[in-house]
């Protein structure tokens, strides 16, 4: 299985919280879609040999693009690369773009799959963070959505700063009111150089508190739970049927082409990621250039990428697949450095697979860089 990610870097307005690539002048719209249409027709042999299963439109703020252009670029891969039968369609889109007619027309296109950006149903929430939409958009497009999409996700962000737990539980449950059968929730994060982190170190806006964000974090884990979602990934909770293709795909290790400005793309061996520039990247593959830098990844690069994407997700690390693709000096290695965390009740060994316990989901990643191998080639 393979999928393709489409990045589109526009923006009606900044989210203070946000350091993804984006700009919020829409004037190389044209020129920009043009682009991706191109990098799609010159990277096709990449993929040559496999079939795509995921079409991801990420941002960035996607639904800024018309059907029109969204559907041309979805013939633009269906031109060039086998595509699976039924594959996933994804887009990403804000409250604010999803009027009533836009869903019925979304609904009647190739896009079978909606990753809705309502991030908080509440004002204060929305106003602190800058978003476009505000409360009352985030709940009439749901209510729209619902009635013509049957696999839609939200994100929800958590550890807000002025949010009491008692909010934070009344968004889940407006979450929970849709019947939504995916939510992205995560912790807000500060991210150097945004004008968040400028609020916080002026005084203007509260630090992010990690104890209320750990613990917002655990009430959402057994609501959802409580609802028959399954914690497929540390950030993702999906019913069964509904765990999102595209994101499982990344975090299996599996190929992927990123195609737009600032996007990754890997195919288990090599990493290789766009420049973040709009202007610069249209230039490039105006010339039939691909504005790209590489990675090879060593097999300790690799080793290291598998324990970081493995232990985040249900499936956990497989100390079989460790010693088969790396070697029995990794899979010692690794069950050496997971001794202390074991002993610590963090992680546990189940059928020959390495987890985290409930206790040591939220510290995950920490805990993944303590298992990293360093030194090898």
């Amino acid at each position: 299985m393979s999928g393709i990610y489409i990045h589109i870097p526009f923006c009606k307005q900044a989210c203070h919280y946000c350091d993804f690539h984006f700009s919020t002048s829409l004037k190389k719209k044209d020129e920009l879609v043009e682009a991706l249409a191109k990098e799609l027709e010159i990277r096709k042999s990449e993929f040559k040999e496999t079939t795509v299963e995921t079409i991801y439109f990420g941002g960035g703020t996607p639904s800024i693009l018309s059907n029109k252009e969204l559907q041309f670029l979805i013939d633009t891969v269906y031109d060039n690369y086998e595509v699976t039968e039924d594959p996933e369609i994804t887009l990403e889109a804000n409250p604010d773009d999803l009027s009533k007619d836009r869903i019925i027309q979304l609904a009647n296109s190739p896009i079978n799959r909606l990753s809705i950006g309502i991030q908080s149903f509440f004002e204060t929430d929305l106003k602190l963070m800058n978003r476009a939409h505000n409360a009352a958009e985030a709940k009439a497009c749901l209510e729209e959505a619902v009635k013509h999409f049957d696999n839609i996700s939200l994100d929800l962000i958590y550890g807000i700063p002025g949010a009491s737990d008692t909010q934070w539980l009344e968004n889940i449950e407006i979450a929970l009111s849709y019947n939504i059968p995916h939510i992205s929730s995560y912790a807000l994060t500060v991210e150097p150089k945004t004008a968040l982190a400028s609020f916080i170190k002026k005084g203007i806006v509260e630090n992010v508190n990690d104890e209320q964000a750990h613990q917002q974090f655990q009430m959402l884990k057994e609501r959802l739970e409580e609802k028959g979602f399954v914690h497929y990934e540390l950030s993702n909770f999906g019913k069964e049927d509904y765990f999102s293709k595209n994101n499982s795909a990344y975090w299996q290790g599996k190929s992927y082409l990123g195609i737009g400005p600032s996007a990754h793309s890997f195919d288990g061996k090599q990493r290789g990621w766009n420049v973040r520039n709009n202007s610069k990247y249209i230039k490039s593959i105006q010339q039939n250039k691909l504005p790209m830098e590489i990675e090879t990844l060593t097999k300790t690069d690799q080793y290291n990428e598998y324990i970081m994407t493995g232990l985040r997700t249900i499936w956990g690390v497989s100390l079989v697949k460790v010693e088969r693709e790396f070697g029995s000096i990794y899979k010692d290695y690794l069950l050496e450095q997971a001794t202390i965390f074991i002993n610590q009740h963090l992680l546990y060994i189940d059928e020959d697979h390495l987890h985290v316990t409930k206790k040591g989901l939220f510290l995950s990643d920490g805990i993944a860089s303590e298992l990293f191998k360093l030194n090898l080639a």
